[in-house]
């Protein structure tokens, strides 16, 4: 049996995960969620089927790369600088305030000092998938909470890559010295940058054009998994420094160069399935019997997630003098724990330095914090609305907020989607619509699979994106979201229907002109949610009937009417059937 425990683990794990994944997403929870108490059903505390501990966590290791390496990917210094006024003083606050909560939860309770600081920095960093699902879910991903939001998590990010790196020197059985140990660590990471970046940055990219040339999708997949194992166990090997630091410079050097968001799309939906096995992973350390015989050290770290947390945001917003309810938005999105509070405790755990019980406790909390966090987040406007009813709670919200000439900040407006539009495929028939659109003031954003092209349409100061178009994150980079129009212009483009389902998604009152090459395919583009489609067989059938009855002088009246007709037999049959489905 011991060579099947590979299997069996795999098997039962992801199995179970579908589950309950499905279960609390159904139930509009996060299926981070269900992941989590499928550990807890495959875990060593629940009767029935064990996982076998060990073989999960290498698997969780995985998951931990790939997760780095995706935020890596993800990051960028645009977005910091864009709301860096607040993102950097309100997530440095947070985070102090949080930590400093969190050891005074675990010196009360005995676990020490060094227990204490990295309970609360454990507390102090919330999940960026919770939150973007959340921000998602509401369509205020793209809005001024949105930005802060995001802006915010993304210092949280930086801060916990760099308590990843520290807390090794800090709690680990060094020789000579922390002092030492610390600057040993500093002039490693310093080393590992030196050489990471700029020959990275120039390797990487090549190696990814070269294989991106052969127009294989399993090879291209292939490489960017080997760049982000590869550079984060060398990291590990040749520098002494984590792997999930080589894995965050990996994702940071593919992310800078023009693959950042194929490499997202095709390549990291494996780091979903390991992500999913991180989560069972932590779920299984977790005894349900904790509930029961530590209630208040639940409740406690609760406290600290789902009140100190939020009331820290919610002040700091406030005294930066931003609106209410952009104070009230993001400090309830910012209100829970997720993948790196876990990661942050398996490297306590692994150092001895954090007992059992803390994760427990954080389990515990992040199953409460992430179910909660999306009602709570709804909430958001009747709060508001509770606050301004009252004229002196809402007036000291406010006395911060400054009028048109004085310090208030200043908010990005969104752009009206009407003059938006995504246009797939740029051969004759999308450089024409593309060039119709800017014509009359609409902006069109291109999204193309030949990278020349789309190097090109930069350099023309075009906005285009590489990637495959019937990938979700290629739609959302294009701003599909916020556009007016979908022109899929490409013929015989491989997954349309998949593409144009996706854009609803997204998008549900975006209006979607599909191209198809054959008659027979208008029935299935319209079902996905085409609002027009235009066939080249019908098209074609229909200037080679002008043409002719021009030739033989026809009337423009006859000429009309037959194009009606021929319009009737060709496209009559497949509509009737489309309004009949």
């Amino acid at each position: 049996m011991h060579d099947t425990e590979l299997i069996l683990t795999l098997t039962f794990g992801l199995t179970v995960a579908l589950a309950f994944g499905y279960v609390t997403h159904r139930i509009g929870l996060s299926p981070i969620v269900g992941y989590l108490l499928a550990g807890i059903v495959v875990g060593p505390h629940t009767p029935g089927f064990v996982a076998d501990k060990h073989l999960a966590e290498q698997m969780a290791e995985i998951g931990v790369i790939l997760l780095m390496f995706g935020v890596g990917l993800h990051f960028h210094f645009d977005e910091l600088l864009a709301v860096r006024r607040i993102a950097l003083p309100g997530a440095i606050v947070q985070s102090l305030v949080a930590t400093v909560l969190g050891a005074v939860v675990a010196l009360a309770l005995g676990w020490g000092a060094s227990a204490g600081v990295v309970f609360g920095l454990a507390l102090s960093v919330a999940s960026t998938v919770v939150l973007t699902r959340v921000l998602s879910d509401a369509n205020e991903l793209h809005t001024p909470t949105g930005h802060i939001a995001i802006g915010w998590l993304v210092v949280e990010d930086i801060f916990t890559v760099l308590v990843l790196v520290l807390l090794p020197p800090l709690f680990g059985n060094s020789e000579g010295g922390l002092a030492l140990a610390v600057g040993l660590a500093v002039v490693k990471i310093g080393l590992l940058i030196a050489v990471a970046m700029p020959v990275g940055g120039r390797v990487i990219p090549w190696l990814l054009n070269r294989v991106a040339d052969t127009g294989s999708r399993e090879l291209f997949t292939l490489t960017v998994l080997v760049v982000a194992l590869g550079i984060a166990v060398g990291s590990s090997m040749l520098f002494g420094v984590s792997m999930a630091l080589g894995a965050f410079l990996a994702g940071m050097i593919v992310g800078r160069s023009d693959f950042s968001l194929r490499a997202a799309s095709d390549a990291l939906p494996m780091r979903d399935a390991f992500a999913v096995l991180f989560f069972v992973s932590v779920g299984m350390l977790f005894d349900p019997h904790y509930l029961i015989d530590a209630p208040l050290v639940v409740l406690a770290t609760l406290a600290v997630v789902m009140i100190g947390k939020p009331l820290a945001a919610i002040g700091i917003v406030l005294l930066l003098g931003y609106p209410v309810r952009i104070a009230i938005a993001v400090a309830v999105a910012l209100g829970q724990i997720g993948e790196f509070s876990f990661i942050l405790a398996a490297l306590g755990t692994k150092l001895k330095v954090l007992p059992d019980e803390a994760t427990s406790a954080l389990v515990a909390a992040a199953i409460v914090s992430i179910s909660v966090n999306p009602l709570l987040y709804r909430a958001v406007g009747p709060i508001e609305a509770w606050a301004a009813a009252r004229p002196r709670l809402w007036h000291l919200l406010n006395s911060r907020r400054r009028g048109p000439g004085g310090t208030n900040p200043v908010l990005p407006e969104e752009s009206d989607p009407r003059y938006r539009a995504v246009v797939i495929g740029y051969g004759p028939v999308g450089r024409t619509l593309a060039r119709l659109l800017k014509e009359n003031g609409i902006v069109p954003t291109i999204i193309e699979m030949n990278l020349e092209t789309v190097r090109r349409l930069r350099s023309e100061g075009i906005a285009a994106v590489y990637g495959d178009a019937a990938r979700q994150d290629t739609l959302k980079e294009a701003g599909l979201d916020q556009a007016g129009s979908l022109i899929l212009s490409a013929s015989g483009l491989k997954g349309a229907e998949e593409v144009v389902r996706l854009a609803r998604e997204l998008n549900p009152a975006i209006r979607v002109l599909a191209r198809s090459a054959y008659l027979r395919e208008r029935a299935d583009l319209r079902k996905a949610g085409a609002d027009e489609v235009f066939a080249g067989e019908g098209e074609v059938a229909l200037a080679m009937t002008e043409s002719v009855l021009r030739e033989l002088g026809a009337a423009p009246e006859q000429i009309d009417r037959e194009r009606e007709r021929v319009r009737t037999d060709l496209f009559g049959d497949t509509t009737s059937e489309e309004k009949k489905g």
